[in-house]
């Protein structure tokens, strides 16, 4: 290996490191809140990329289909919910149900609605990319509704099973919803810099830009904003943020929607170049959940130095020995899970 390659292979370590950074920091920003290991985090970013190629097309995204159906689930959730508490304490108000309706009936309707609009339209990429993102997003706080808030209070390893089967619904959806070919995005940037003699491409810097970008704005969000601080007080002490009028479900559904959202911009960024189906999900999130992992699940900085760890890691792998790159990938968990474990039980070390 020659410094040029490794440095073409050090480039593109750093820009997917910061996508498998953005997927950590969003499975850390998830676990915190909520306990749940947010194992569908993939499918969220292959649905944006392959929602947007679907638009670019000029079709309707069969995504939007799917928003339409599982909010009237999520809908008649909370219908059957608010029968029930009406039963326990009649009289009760009926807000909480217009809400719902809006979130889970009239936003998909109008969502639908300009995607049907736009689809016989010229294509503008701004436009295709919001409305990607659109689409996607809301199926997050309908997830969270109908897979994990009726079981808030259950043990993390619970919700590790439904996360599992809530990954292999969606990945059974993707096959229907895209068809089992590959395909990937019209590019965004053609254009090249150089520095010191090293050619970076446009894709990469814009990568680099925009978990810049983010990753401020999430900075300003936990620390400026009242969402963002009670989001904080949950994931500090659940209970005590209850007690002082902090709902959880909400911070739950909130939670996941930030999630969903950042996957679905490192959909939009990777989109262009890299060609994805409907089962690329399931590495890309797990290569996430290993940076989480290394983070141990509480770091929003160690979870972006291990992806980075993990970016890296597969870049001069794929050179050295590309068979065996996702192997040695995944093998990172075993020694971090070990080395955890004998930090949480001192007295292990004495047998």
């Amino acid at each position: 290996m020659n410094p040029t390659v490794a440095l073409l292979l050090a480039q593109d370590g750093i820009a997917t490191g910061a996508i498998y950074a953005l997927l950590a920091m969003a499975l850390v920003l998830v676990f915190a809140v909520t306990r749940i290991p947010f194992i569908p985090i993939g499918e969220f970013v292959v649905y944006t990329a392959l929602t947007l190629i679907a638009i670019q097309a000029n079709q309707v995204p069969r995504t939007v289909w799917l928003l339409i159906i599982v909010g009237c689930v999520a809908f008649i959730a909370d219908v059957a919910a608010f029968i029930r508490e009406r039963e326990r304490a009649p009289g009760g108000g009926t807000a909480p149900l217009w809400f719902s309706a809006a979130q889970n009936l009239l936003l998909p309707a109008a969502i639908a609605a300009i995607a049907m609009l736009l689809s016989q339209k010229p294509r503008i990429m701004p436009l295709d990319m919001l409305m990607a993102v659109l689409i996607v997003v809301p199926l997050a706080p309908m997830i969270y509704r109908l897979a994990y808030q009726p079981l808030v209070s259950a043990n993390p390893l619970v919700l590790f099973m439904v996360s599992i089967a809530v990954h292999f619904v969606m990945i059974g959806l993707g096959l229907n919803l895209f068809g089992p070919d590959g395909d990937r995005a019209e590019p965004y940037a053609d254009w090249q810099l150089e520095l010191g003699g090293q050619i970076v491409r446009g894709q990469v810097v814009m990568v680099l830009a925009a978990t810049a970008a983010l990753t401020v704005i999430l900075y300003v969000f936990f620390a400026r904003t009242v969402p963002g601080k009670a989001l904080r007080a949950v994931a500090v002490n659940r209970v005590g943020a209850q007690l002082v009028g902090i709902g959880t479900a909400a911070s739950g559904k909130l939670a996941l929607t930030l999630a969903a959202l950042i996957a679905a911009l490192c959909g939009l960024l990777i989109s262009p170049g890299v060609t994805l189906n409907y089962l690329s999900g399931e590495l890309i999130g797990l290569k996430g959940f290993v940076a989480a992992v290394l983070g141990g699940f509480v770091s929003y900085p160690l979870a972006v130095v291990g992806a980075f760890i993990v970016s890296l890691l597969e870049s001069y792998t794929s050179f050295w020995a590309s068979a065996l790159k996702e192997v040695i990938v995944f093998s990172l968990i075993v020694p971090i899970l070990l080395l955890r474990t004998f930090l949480s039980r001192p007295d292990m070390g004495e047998h």
